[in-house]
């Protein structure tokens, strides 16, 4: 599995749509609304990178009223989940 987090930028509109759609992907585990240069960030779990590739260019950025995003690859879990991996 691999998790991936998705800081998204919003143009004016309905932000409660928007949230309704990224809530509504099956791989969706987290969405926060935030201030500062993002407004949105994202939490996905998907089986492959080609998979989180075509979430990202064929739902999220499809979405009405999405400006931009930007993605990243989740390497390694909080330091407790480490120490119980290793």
């Amino acid at each position: 599995m691999i998790s991936a987090i998705v800081m998204i930028k919003v143009k004016a509109g309905d932000l409660e749509a928007l949230l309704r759609s990224l809530n509504s992907l099956p791989q969706t585990r987290e969405v926060y609304t935030v201030y500062g240069i993002y407004d949105v960030i994202l939490k996905l779990e998907v089986e492959s990178k080609q998979e989180l590739r075509e979430i990202i260019n064929r739902k999220i950025r499809e979405i009405e009223n999405v400006f931009s995003t930007v993605t990243m690859v989740v390497n390694d879990g909080p330091p407790s989940q480490m120490a119980m991996n290793s």
